[in-house]
């Protein structure tokens, strides 16, 4: 992958391509380096805890990170709720000249302009990214 904002851009839409559910993204850029795993994990909850608020569910929600899981990827985590593990967010975390940008995808159904708002508020630099 190019370390280009642009190309992420483009392939992050990509990735939205109808299948079983409709998928948004969102792109966070950060200044957080390579050392600063703790940094990386706290902006990863808080976002994905800022997507689950917005989402359509009620349910609790849990980070799976799929460690000894074949189909997962290092640096690649989901939201899923506690009762049914149902998909609620999927974060994969991309090291980009020194510093990470987070690529985060969820239902297409939950409150965008909400989640946006809230991450801004934040300070967050975050880029949306809706499907083709």
């Amino acid at each position: 992958m190019d370390a280009t904002g642009g190309d992420l851009y483009k392939q992050t839409k990509a990735l939205l391509e109808p299948g079983e559910i409709e998928l948004r993204g969102l792109i966070v850029r950060t200044d957080v380096a390579n050392n600063e795993e703790s940094e990386l994990n706290r902006l990863t909850l808080e976002v994905g805890d800022v997507i689950a608020e917005h989402a359509e569910t009620d349910a609790d929600t849990y980070v799976y990170s799929g460690t000894d899981d074949p189909e997962f990827g290092l640096n690649q985590h989901q939201g899923r709720t506690i009762e049914g593990e149902e998909f609620v967010w999927e974060c994969q975390q991309l090291l980009r000249d020194g510093t990470f940008d987070v690529v985060f995808y969820y239902e297409d159904s939950a409150d965008t302009e909400a989640i946006l708002a809230d991450l801004r508020a934040n300070e967050y630099d975050v880029e949306d990214v809706e499907s083709p």
